[in-house]
């Protein structure tokens, strides 16, 4: 154990990438204890990637990189502007919920980051706010993507924790929805404090047009389930609900109905067992490819082969975190060291509230160091079954996990969000950081209240299969 992990925390210590001191203290290891033959290592690099849930990986990061270039970010940013531009502080409320709805669609906090949160910051600045709140609210507001179906930190800790993708996708609707009043509420204070108008007039021409795209997003979802009940096939009542759906956007020119209806699709999909989530990753591909080739016209193949480069080069890396962490993680549980790590926290205590608070402190801890990926397949198989063996829901300690590894994004020494907020705002990672800081509450109160109020994760997983 002393070897793997301080071997590991030395490559960590000489700046060596996360995957790269994973690879070569497993290496070190394998060659001290000559316990195991060295054609493991490309076993397990190729276990490690050889499953179907990771397939969903690239199709995600692809959806989103083709979300930026399709414009659809921008009618996402007009819609949010509508429908609370006009309440004081207004692009800040914008700003998160202009991610509320990207979240659906991306599943990381990065592609939010980078794509809207570009549109987002320079409007905010435009429009005379401080760079510093303009990087906080978009960092802040960032950490939704992962939260909020689909989520790329749900499908790997669904694969190494073995639960359902789909129940945790659903487990993180109502967490991700009070992160955003928590959020907002946060805007409001500081507008508040300020005296700080609205930045678009008040309309109810805008907020009832805004207000109608929404109730045509909803009344989606509820036609089928009615059509159902009378007896028509699920598949007939969706291909008719979704023509009517086309007919009525082409007729009245909806702005943004048919982004809104990305996630509506991926959820509902899943939730009445249509696609697997990873056949939902390739669904919001799909519905990507449609929105920018022929609904909107928006795209190129220039941009096209740009977003799919960028995917290819996404995917390689976050693949190669996977490979090398899945050989730490099978050296971590064959050597007993995750086995000796959950005996000593264990020994500490046998209170799974207890448990809970320390796990939270440690995953804060880890997630500023090690990227989301590696640290949730570190972290899987030292901790989980201590979850189990308290009782303690597999479902909701994935949220409280993602949660936890969301806020260390926006810590150095490793956060992206933090590092990508800086290069688009043209600040520096100091003061970027500091403006961080003040958002870091509703991101607190959100996990206090996740990971005491269980009911808060685990109510609609819960009603959903009792539904069935």
């Amino acid at each position: 154990m002393l070897i793997l992990i301080g071997s590991f925390l030395l490559a960590m210590i000489l700046g060596l990438p996360v995957a790269l001191a994973m690879g070569v203290s497993s290496l070190i290891y394998i060659t001290a204890t000559g316990t195991v033959p060295d054609v493991i290592v490309a076993q397990r690099m190729i276990a490690g990637i050889e499953s179907f849930p990771l397939l969903a990986v690239p199709f995600f990061i692809l959806a989103g990189n083709l979300m930026n270039i399709a414009g659809i970010t921008g009618r996402i940013y007009n819609f949010a502007v509508a429908l609370v531009g006009w309440m004081k502080g207004g692009l800040g409320h914008v700003n998160i919920i202009g991610s509320v709805i990207f979240a659906g669609m991306s599943g990381t906090a990065i592609a939010d980051a980078a794509g809207l949160g570009t549109i987002e910051i320079k409007a905010m600045r435009d429009h005379g706010y401080s760079a510093e709140f303009s990087v906080g609210v978009t960092a802040a507001s960032a950490t939704l993507g992962p939260i909020i179906p689909p989520s790329l930190p749900f499908v790997i800790y669904g694969m190494m924790a073995n639960v359902s993708i789909g129940s945790l996708f659903l487990a993180g609707i109502l967490p991700g929805i009070v992160l955003m009043l928590f959020m907002m509420a946060t805007v409001s204070f500081i507008a508040y404090r300020n005296n700080w108008g609205g930045d678009a007039v008040f309309s109810w021409k805008k907020l009832g047009s805004a207000g109608v795209e929404i109730l045509v997003v909803f009344a989606f979802p509820m036609a089928i389930w009615l059509l159902t009940r009378a007896g028509v096939s699920v598949n007939i009542a969706a291909s008719g609900c979704l023509a009517a759906l086309l007919l009525l956007d082409w007729y009245f020119g909806f702005s943004a109905v048919m982004a809104l209806m990305a996630p509506v699709i991926l959820i509902g999909g899943m939730t009445l067992g249509w696609f697997t989530p990873t056949e939902a990753a390739m669904a919001a591909v799909i519905w990507a490819l449609f929105l920018g080739l022929v609904r909107y016209r928006s795209m190129t193949l220039k941009t096209l082969a740009k977003a799919t480069f960028d995917t290819i080069e996404t995917t390689a890396s976050v693949l190669f975190i996977v490979t090398a962490a899945s050989i730490f993680a099978w050296l971590l549980t064959t050597s007993q060291a995750a086995q000796m790590l959950s005996d000593a926290i264990l020994g500490l205590t046998q209170n799974k509230w207890v448990f809970l608070l320390m796990a939270n402190l440690l995953i804060l801890f880890v997630g500023c160091f090690i990227d989301t990926i590696a640290a949730i397949t570190i972290l899987v198989p030292i901790l989980l079954p201590i979850v189990l063996k308290l009782g303690i829901d597999p479902i909701h300690f994935g949220l409280v996990m993602t949660l936890n590894l969301m806020i260390g994004l926006l810590h150095p020494p490793l956060g992206m969000v933090l590092f990508v907020l800086a290069r688009v705002a043209k600040l520096s990672v100091e003061r970027t950081t500091v403006a961080i800081l003040p958002w870091l509450i509703p991101l607190f109160l959100t996990l206090i209240a996740i990971t005491y109020i269980p009911e808060v994760t685990l109510w609609l997983p819960r009603m959903v299969a009792a539904a069935k």
